[in-house]
């Protein structure tokens, strides 16, 4: 039989190949040569312009419940927030717990509700009020690690990695003590994990995941439970990681860390601001258009950095706040930002915001309308390439414009502690414009020139 089936398999194999030559050489071909988009998922249509806000249910109100957090909705819409990110809302561990409280980020149970936030019910209900004022809420998702005493240690210990010696260990290199690493090596474990993910969106109606450590776990898992999830319906998911890899079938959304370094570098470590400049070319050539990155001068992981919006920004917070909002990406509010947080939250401990009024909120309230309103500024490919204008002051001003249809935004950046006037090479962006803030008419004739205030900014619009 060998003898036989041999000679017929080769010519098939030849005439295949003969085949593919042929249909190079008549150009059949040639859309292997077409540009194609990286980004093969579909971001949910009510992302395109949206802004986000991380929620530390714990420290939000004296009462650290849903239904507490519920009262502060209204002012959080009015500021111009889109999308709720929820930090875990499961209960926390309690074998070799850290504090009083414990880690948001040791979950005991995927399927469970922390009871110090409510109930299941409670939650739903948290939920079903977001929806119907407008906006959309993620929740946290830990995959990389639970708690020690999470059931899961003692009904499948096979799905957590080992030591040499074969005992539990922590993330391998880090010092999470609270916490035991998953083995995503294990099929059963990622089954697991993709159910209890498809569970909240289609039980609670939430509207997709930020996702911890998410580099942690294989790209592939992802993939899948992003499939798995969209079945039910069109879910947002934030990866806490900075790749493009992550953008291709899974994530919309990743951490832009490297943009808030290099904000630092110069605000806080007065250094050039050359590598702000470098940032937004690379942003331009080598990111995908359709990838949304998240732009932030704070977060809950500041308090591993013993740094605040105040410390590591100092006199260029607003122009930072500014630049998070107009540079591509979506602008990400930390809660009690706006009411001007002057210290990282205790993590483990509770850590009680103070509210109170503070101009970052109507800062906040004009740029996200701006955002929401002028397609320039909108994420991924539905907003405006950025594109430089160069000027002659470039160790100290970042000047560019976006434009997208009728729509145009110029932004003009005095990112350093000094005055500045600074002559603009604006011959291609002539015409007339609103300045955002101070609502004056300014025409623009080609080789303009602004003066500045130290960490003073300009924004054009039309």
């Amino acid at each position: 039989m060998k003898k036989i089936l041999f000679p017929a398999l080769l010519s098939m194999m030849l005439l295949s190949a003969c085949n593919s030559a042929d249909n190079k050489s008549s150009g059949s071909s040639q859309s292997v040569y077409e540009p194609r988009n990286f980004v093969e998922i579909k971001h949910p249509d009510w992302s395109k312009n949206a802004t986000i806000y991380e929620v530390n249910v714990r420290q939000f109100t004296p009462e650290g419940t849903f239904k507490a957090f519920e009262a502060h909705l209204p002012r959080i819409k009015a500021m111009g927030i889109d999308i709720i990110w929820l930090m875990p809302i499961h209960p926390i561990g309690v074998e070799k717990r850290k504090g009083t409280l414990g880690s948001e980020y040791s979950v005991k149970d995927y399927y469970g509700v922390n009871p110090e936030f409510g109930t299941k019910e409670d939650f739903k209900a948290l939920v079903s009020k977001i929806h119907s004022m407008g906006m959309h809420v993620i929740v946290d998702w830990v995959a990389n690690h639970s708690s020690w005493d999470n059931n899961l240690v003692k009904e499948h210990p096979e799905w957590y990695t080992k030591t040499p010696e074969g005992n539990f260990q922590p993330t391998p290199w880090y010092d999470w003590d609270d916490i035991i690493d998953f083995d995503y090596n294990q099929p059963a474990l990622r089954k697991y994990m993709t159910e209890a993910l498809v569970y909240w969106v289609k039980d609670f109606d939430i509207d997709g995941y930020r996702c911890d450590t998410a580099g942690f776990i294989p790209t592939d898992f992802w993939d899948n439970a992003r499939a798995e999830m969209d079945a039910v319906k069109p879910v947002f998911m934030l990866a806490e990681w900075e790749s493009r890899d992550l953008h291709k079938h899974a994530f919309d959304m990743t951490y832009s860390w490297t943009f808030f370094d290099k904000m630092t570098a110069v605000t806080k470590d007065k250094k050039s601001l050359g590598g702000v400049i470098e940032y937004m070319a690379h942003d331009v050539s080598t990111f995908p258009r359709d990838g949304y990155r998240m732009l932030f001068t704070d977060n809950h992981d500041m308090n591993s950095w013993n740094g605040n919006q105040f410390a590591n920004f100092g006199g260029g917070l607003q122009a930072s706040m500014v630049l998070c909002t107009v540079v591509n990406g979506m602008p990400l509010v930390y809660g009690g930002q706006e009411a001007g947080l002057d210290h990282s939250l205790k993590f483990f401990d509770k850590d009680l915001i103070q509210w109170k009024d503070h101009p970052f909120y109507n800062i906040y309230k004009t740029l996200f309308e701006l955002k929401h309103t002028n397609e320039a500024l909108w994420n991924g490919s539905y907003g405006g390439e950025m594109i430089r204008i160069f000027n002659d002051k470039p160790e100290q001003v970042i000047s560019f414009s976006r434009s997208k249809g009728n729509n145009q935004v110029i932004p003009v950046v005095n990112y350093s502690d000094k005055p500045v006037t600074v002559k603009l090479n604006s011959k291609y962006q002539k015409g007339s414009y609103t300045d955002l803030f101070s609502k004056k008419t300014v025409v623009l004739k080609g080789d303009d020139v602004f003066t500045l205030e130290p960490w003073g900014y300009v924004i054009l619009v039309r």
